[in-house]
């Protein structure tokens, strides 16, 4: 049960229907901004120091640093107990990996790193798959992929659109990535994306695969994140003893990519760029 959100089959109804989603003035998404702002500044550090040699652990002080520099708090840390201010999940790893100083990328290594800020109370949350050394041709084809099924997903946060609208545009993209490389891609189901706002995670439950046309209408005001995760293999997921931890089934390797994006009259609004 999702901690604050209302429960039982009305509840559910509303919150499908939109009407427990958060809808943010102009003035609000600026907030929202600064927050994804930072939280781009924070991947763009950890883009840079990731080469072999370096630890997860390394990665994630740098990105505290970041965003405490810049004026904002972690929001992954101590969320729900989770221990760090990213999540770096490495090669079979999907999300929510734990980094650690004794976890080394190595060359060929895939690294999905995601992260989030909290600035005056908004939030920013965004994420990346970082090619570590020289990395196999399929692999990065496989986060191009996952790269391009989010830059669909985020073209369909539009005014009028239906929630799947945004799904289904994941999931067409994926699946001409996967005819076009010759490699069909798995579409992790568990997981997707999410509303965000005053808290990282909020309603509507974003998936990243189904047919368009359902779900909550889509107004201004609104804020989603949108992050696909593919696979190079199979769909199928588990979750480590950690409790946190979630990789491939088969072992294939796997990307992430997620931006924030706002629902305006002038299409989406990309939260989680760089400034400037």
């Amino acid at each position: 049960m999702n901690k604050g959100t209302r429960t039982g089959v009305r509840a559910v109804l509303a919150r499908w229907r939109g009407r427990d989603i958060e809808l943010k003035s102009p003035g609000e998404i600026d907030a929202m901004r600064v927050a994804g702002g930072l939280v781009a500044q924070a991947l763009a550090a950890v883009t840079a120091a990731a080469r072999p040699g370096v630890s997860t652990g390394e990665l994630d002080a740098i990105a505290e640093q970041v965003i405490r520099d810049g004026g904002g708090v972690p929001s992954f840390l101590g969320y729900h107990g989770y221990p760090a201010s990213i999540c770096a999940s490495l090669n079979e790893q999907i999300v929510h990996g734990i980094p650690a100083g004794t976890q080394v990328l190595a060359d060929g290594d895939l690294l999905s790193v995601d992260c989030g800020a909290i600035v005056e109370g908004w939030h920013g949350d965004a994420a990346v798959t970082l090619a570590v050394g020289t990395v196999a041709p399929a692999d990065l084809a496989l986060s191009a992929a996952c790269r391009e099924a989010l830059d669909a997903g985020i073209a369909a946060v539009r005014p009028d659109a239906r929630l799947t609208d945004v799904s289904h545009a994941v999931q067409a993209a994926a699946e001409a990535a996967g005819r076009r490389d010759g490699s069909p891609y798995g579409i992790v189901e568990e997981y997707g994306g999410h509303g965000i706002g005053t808290s990282m995670h909020m309603d509507p439950f974003l998936p990243n695969h189904g047919a368009p046309g359902h779900g909550p209408r889509l107004v201004v005001g609104m804020a989603l994140a949108v992050e696909p995760m593919l696979t190079g293999g199979d769909a199928e997921t588990r979750e480590l003893d950690d409790g946190w931890t979630v990789v491939t089934a088969d072992g294939s390797r796997a990307a992430h990519w997620e931006h924030s994006v706002a629902v305006t009259d002038d299409g989406p609004r990309i939260l989680t760029l760089p400034l400037g």
